[in-house]
């Protein structure tokens, strides 16, 4: 019953992050942008890597997904791919 009852819970926060992947949330991100601000908006990243001060993170795969290049923790750069 409990691992029924997980299951169902798992998948509500799975299509949860799935569905703060829309073009909506893409078009409100901005160059100068907090991090933090587009964690709000998209969720957590599925991966990011960076050295410094810079970093690149992607949300969704890799038929859709958004990506964004920090710098200083500030949105310099960003592109998406089949959001609709």
């Amino acid at each position: 019953m409990y691992a029924r009852v997980l299951a169902v819970c798992c998948c509500c926060l799975a299509l949860a992050g799935c569905n703060k992947l829309t073009m909506e949330n893409y078009s409100k991100i901005k160059t100068g942008m907090g991090r933090a601000q587009v964690e709000q908006l998209l969720g957590k990243p599925v991966q990011c890597s960076g050295a410094l001060a810079m970093a690149s993170c992607t949300w969704g795969d890799e038929q859709r997904f958004v990506s964004v290049q920090f710098a200083a923790d500030k949105v310099a750069l960003y592109t998406e791919q089949g959001l609709q």
